[in-house]
């Protein structure tokens, strides 16, 4: 359905944000652009000054393809129109922050499409992924069809596509909670990155709840943060646009994450930090898996007696066992994947669905069954022994997995792995060492080489692998590795693929192929049973 808009209701909805205007005229969706390419007959242009190109040097050009209104940072004087164009123009507005400007023309283009949602954003540097994924199962075995908005894919009313970006661009986000809310979605969840906080992607969103996993040293870039401190302040802007919230409580920002939300409420949601399952934990809910975390006692969700477990066959599936202390219920449960940071990242799916009213039977059975595409996600044809695919791509996230699949006790960990071209040497030294140590067979293979040579990047890995005792050799061909893996284990054997995870595809410097390696790793095992 298309929804007529007119101007002066986009100039109102940004009040102080407008500095001057002048003329009026109706829009629908499909006639806002941010990039003139994609501008048409009647559409609503707006200037928006990117990393690479500066929207403002081409709107004459947006006018041209028939653009009829513009929004701007720069005086309309300014924009380099030549006067033959300018009475193609009946609306202006010339705004502080044109970023935000788009925002809120896609959302009033789309009806304002998220205050017709529950909508849940997720931030944080890790665990952004696996939570949307845990609250999506969590809904839909309670009986709700809610979307989905991550790094690796969108899932629009059960229309499934594969992410270009963790938070879409303003434009295309309100067109999905759109396509949401009229194909009977009454819940959203979506990971909110830094950037899409910074880039006001997000400004206009109506969020019910928002999440705080971590914090750590990540994306500090010319093209991302100038610092730390940028990056965190980013982060906290999602909770000056919540209602309700749920902190992880083991981390050092927790103080200044609850503060940030106390001041956006006025004081109200004080008392919900402090009292636990009190009256503020219907606005406040903080998580803790850490039975000596410093703000543990601030906790009102708390996980104990933490432990890993396998599936009654041994191989296909680990997971993680654990008491769980509610404002809602008190439960054993079991979240079906491995490691201790998967248990905090169950705490925030439980506190946000508990905040929701989901019930405890849903939770569990939603926790329990969960799986996640590319991140320890297992792919069981019946064989003896297990296969896990991860994104695991740096030496960090490498080192974390493996020395949590070794609690599990596997008889041998095979781990079949390579690097990105284009990218630091340096990860492919501790890659290689971090595989050497941690692994029993450690197989060497290509990833993405993009311009490099693949044997070059190898080459690289080897060397630290030469640093460890660690088995290893060498395959380039990333089909083939995966093949010699899965033949040559054994019962009780763990294969692990690592690096590309929900990749779809395999990129050299001449070509782009398909390449999944859950789609990979199945093949052979049906081959091989």
């Amino acid at each position: 359905m298309e929804i007529f808009v007119r101007i002066r209701e986009l100039i109102e909805l940004l009040g102080e944000d407008v500095i001057t205007s002048s003329g009026d005229i109706a829009f629908i969706p499909a006639g806002i652009a941010n990039d003139h390419r994609k501008s048409v007959q009647g559409a609503l242009f707006v200037c928006v000054k990117g990393f690479v190109a500066d929207g403002h040097d081409f709107a004459a050009a947006a006018i041209a393809n028939g653009a009829s209104a513009l929004i701007s940072q720069k005086p309309f004087d300014d924009l380099g129109i030549p006067p033959a164009s300018r009475n193609k123009i009946h609306a202006f507005a010339q705004v502080r922050d044109t970023r935000r400007a788009l925002a809120a023309a896609s959302h009033l283009f789309y009806g304002e499409p998220t205050k017709k949602l529950l909508l849940t954003g997720i931030t944080g540097t890790k665990g952004k992924t696996t939570i949307v994924y845990m609250i999506r199962a969590i809904l839909q075995a309670a009986g709700f069809k809610p979307g989905m908005i991550g790094t690796v894919e969108n899932d629009i009313g059960g229309e499934i596509n594969t992410s270009a970006e963790t938070t879409p661009g303003a434009v295309e986000l309100a067109g999905y909670f759109s396509k949401m809310h009229d194909r009977g979605c009454g819940h959203a969840v979506m990971e909110v990155s830094s950037q899409g906080l910074a880039l006001s992607r997000v400004d206009y969103c109506d969020f019910d709840i928002g999440v705080f996993t971590n914090f750590y040293n990540d994306h500090i870039s010319p093209n991302e943060h100038a610092s730390m401190e940028e990056y965190f302040a980013a982060k906290l802007k999602l909770f000056s646009m919540c209602k309700k919230v749920a902190v992880n409580a083991d981390i050092n920002e927790y103080g200044a994450v609850r503060d940030a939300f106390i001041r956006r409420a006025g004081g109200g949601a004080g008392e919900g930090a402090e009292a636990g399952a009190g009256a503020g934990a219907e606005t406040f809910i903080s998580f803790s898996a850490d039975e000596e975390g410093m703000n543990r006692d601030a906790a009102n969700v708390r996980a104990s007696r933490i432990e890993p477990i396998r599936d009654a066959d041994g191989n296909t599936r680990a997971s993680m066992r654990f008491h769980v202390e509610t404002p809602w219920f008190s439960d054993t449960m079991t979240v079906g994947l491995p490691g201790r940071y998967n248990v905090s990242n169950a705490l925030a799916a439980i506190s946000v669905c508990g905040l929701l009213g989901v019930n405890q039977r849903a939770i569990s059975e939603g926790l329990r069954n969960i799986e996640v595409r590319g991140r320890t996600q297992a792919v069981n044809e019946g064989q003896d022994f297990s296969v896990l695919i991860d994104y695991a791509h740096n030496a960090a996230s490498l080192e974390t997995l493996l020395q949590t699949l070794r609690e599990y006790n596997y008889k041998t960990i095979t781990t079949v792995f390579g690097c990105g071209g284009n990218r630091a040497r340096e990860r492919r030294y501790d890659m290689g060492g971090v595989s050497g140590r941690y692994s029993d067979l450690t197989i060497v293979t290509s990833d993405n080489p993009r311009m490099e040579a693949p044997e070059a990047i190898m080459a690289d890995i080897e060397t630290g692998l030469r640093r460890t005792d660690g088995r290893y050799i060498m395959i380039e061909d990333r089909r083939e590795a995966i093949g010699y893996a899965i033949k040559n284990a054994s019962a009780g054997t763990l294969v692990l693929i690592a690096g590309k995870g929900h990749e779809t595809t395999q990129t050299f410097a001449d070509k782009i192929i398909p390449f999944d390696d859950a789609e990979v790793a199945r093949e052979h095992l049906r081959v091989m049973l």
